[in-house]
């Protein structure tokens, strides 16, 4: 299948429209900052482009694709040594670019991930923003359930520490 520049498969354009918001959100969640997450959207979003004439069929799921073309390029990233750009504090010409509609409470959740080491992160993020079970989050991190299991404790015990959840009523004495 050969697609010229204008020339969009069926489809694509309409979920794009319709979710890219979404993904990018997902997208910063699973990074832990806003713009490294419109990267990852961007790679998920080029890799459904390329396959979408298997994606696009009725009974194709193109977001459960993208997500998962994310999680791994995240775990990639993750594990190279040089990370690309190092981040340095604010520009001098103005603030920074990130999403026009956050909260002071989202602001605090972002940063909170942000602290949390990428497969801690990744498993909150699968778990309890996407929705995973956790046979679905292990299978997409190709990791066992009780490693799920684990990195899930442990990210919420991270996150209770930082003051931004409050225990639940079996872990208070």
């Amino acid at each position: 299948m050969s697609l010229l520049r204008g020339d969009e498969p069926d489809g694509y354009e309409g979920f794009v429209a319709g979710r890219y918001r979404e993904i990018v959100r997902f997208g910063a969640l699973l990074a832990g900052d806003a713009l490294l997450g419109e990267d990852l959207a961007q790679e998920g979003l080029i890799a459904a482009y390329r396959s979408w004439h298997r994606l696009g069929v009725p009974d194709g799921r193109p977001e459960a694709y993208v997500r998962q073309v994310m999680v791994r390029a995240a775990m990639r990233a993750r594990r190279r040594r040089w990370r690309g750009e190092v981040p340095t504090g604010e520009l001098p010409d103005g603030p920074r670019r990130g999403f026009a509609d956050q909260s002071d409470l989202s602001v605090q959740v972002l940063a909170s991930l942000r602290r949390l080491p990428a497969d801690q992160r990744a498993v909150l993020v699968l778990r309890f923003w996407a929705d995973a079970s956790e046979a679905e989050t292990a299978q997409a991190l190709g990791v066992a359930v009780g490693t799920v299991k684990s990195r899930t404790s442990r990210a919420l015990a991270a996150l209770r520490a930082s003051g931004l959840l409050v225990p639940s009523r079996e872990e208070t004495p």
